[in-house]
């Protein structure tokens, strides 16, 4: 206990000096979260010997001079597994790391010398120490927040809506058994159990198949709630504004009634107390968003990431930071939105994954700026799996990737270009994307650090201001 007591107070005293930062690493599927946390950890422990961070005033500067990891204060919760990430990539062949599973943090002791030492400074000392905490949680979890602005009325109308065709198909087997039911008919355990674990199923599908906006996110990651009947819930299609009042009229015991409180027990049980133990300890965000893969995977998958990443941004608690709020009640106060994957695009094409990165959340970056909150759109490549060529044909040079495929083959690609604006529907007709899928460079080729874009830049704008 008393230990415990001077862990917090310690924490108090770096708080109110700014010396701790906690930084949430968040992003739907693929995305590659963990391939960004492992760049970031190795990028900062090898920061003035194998990283290469020119866009980083203090590293450039030499006086960043190295991070450690340290024990983290959750003891509850795992620790980023940087250890087993790293291996998959020196492995022959190399191979990506394995994606989140479920909730992880990571603490470092950042050393570095100030420009002047200040009063809170560094004590006397000619170096300083930034403490980080890391926060990264599996992108299914995500899209679970917003379902706290609904009932199960409303959020039955709002699965119902968002069933594109193609999402249609992949529930076809779901809803052929749920347009079958009566909401007034008596709940039965057994069917209700069986009907959740086709749509869990239908979920599944659809996310296999490249698409975002899936809930419940549990239903793709259960964890320990596997086959706990707060998960045994799904939404009713066909419900139309009518029908609510009788519908909430029904006998506790009908199919409807049921579902509405395995729905609202859901909401109070597993989605208020991640919210409020994770979500709202927050001082910075990064948000990484698979671009790329939402116009290779073609129209329907990209309006559904658009939708997925608006729901998202409405989710977080933004504003600037004072000393009391550092204190007590912290709130995200600068935030970097992140198109990943920019090594699978020629280099002239990073500005307009950018530019359509913007354009995808206009009106959430709007509402940030006029609650002036600092936020950075930016494309970058945690890992970088390519290198960049120019092939010359009948006289005319033209920009190329050279890279290894998930299956082995060495290959020399154009994979073309990205729009600048949202696609529209003659951009798929007419054109359409793809790129092809890199396994990282072996060890051999990268040698002893982990190259890649625009790391360093990402860096400064998280935390290069308290690296100062």
């Amino acid at each position: 206990m008393r230990q415990s007591l001077a862990r917090e107070f310690n924490n108090l005293i770096e708080r109110s000096r700014d010396r701790q930062l906690r930084l949430a690493v968040t992003g739907l599927s693929r995305a590659g979260k963990t391939a960004f946390l492992t760049s970031l950890v190795h990028q900062l422990r090898h920061a003035g010997v194998e990283a290469r961070l020119d866009l980083l005033p203090a590293a450039r500067e030499g006086r960043l001079l190295g991070a450690q990891r340290v024990a983290q204060q959750d003891l509850g919760v795992p620790r980023f597994p940087y250890d087993q990430a790293i291996a998959s990539l020196d492995q022959q062949p190399p191979h990506w790391p394995e994606p989140t599973r479920g909730i992880s943090e990571l603490r470092l002791h950042i050393r570095y010398r100030p420009e002047n030492n200040g009063l809170f400074g560094s004590l006397g000392s000619d170096t300083a120490t930034l403490t980080l905490d890391l926060f990264d949680y599996p992108g299914e979890w995500l899209l679970d927040l917003p379902l706290l602005e609904h009932d199960f009325f409303s959020w039955s109308q709002r699965q119902q809506a968002t069933l594109s065709p193609q999402r249609r198909e992949l529930a076809a087997d779901w809803l052929a058994t749920v347009e079958r039911l009566d909401p007034a008919a008596p709940a039965d355990e057994a069917e209700l159990a069986e009907i959740a674990g086709r749509y869990a199923d239908s979920l599944q599908a659809a996310r296999n198949a490249g698409f975002s906006d899936l809930q419940p996110g549990r239903f793709l990651l259960p964890g320990d709630l596997d086959g706990a009947p707060v998960l045994q819930f799904f939404p009713l299609p066909g419900l139309e504004d009518a029908d609510r009042q009788h519908l909430e009229s029904l006998p506790d015991e009908s199919i409807y009634r049921t579902l509405a409180k395995r729905f609202a027990y859901y909401q109070q049980h597993v989605v208020k107390p991640f919210y409020r133990e994770h979500f709202r300890r927050f001082d910075r965000q990064i948000v990484l968003v698979d671009v790329l893969g939402a116009l290779n995977a073609g129209p329907e998958r990209f309006e559904d990431l658009s939708r997925a990443l608006a729901t998202l941004m409405r989710s977080f608690d933004y504003g600037k930071r004072s000393l009391l709020s550092r204190l007590f009640s912290p709130r995200i106060d600068r935030l970097a939105i992140a198109a990943t994957k920019a090594d699978h695009v020629t280099p002239e094409q990073h500005t307009h994954l950018v530019t359509l990165l913007e354009a995808l959340l206009a009106e959430p970056i709007k509402d940030l700026r006029f609650a002036d909150v600092p936020v950075k759109a930016l494309s970058l490549a945690s890992i970088r799996a390519t290198q960049a060529h120019e092939v010359e044909h009948q006289g005319k040079r033209t920009p190329a990737l050279r890279g290894v495929t998930l299956d082995g083959e060495e290959t020399l690609v154009f994979p073309g270009e990205v729009p600048t604006r949202l696609p529209r529907p003659d951009f798929w007709a007419r054109q359409g994307f793809a790129f092809t899928a890199f396994r990282p460079l072996s060890r051999e080729t990268r040698g002893g650090g982990l190259p890649h874009i625009r790391m360093d830049a990402a860096l400064d704008w998280l935390i290069g201001d308290k690296l100062q």
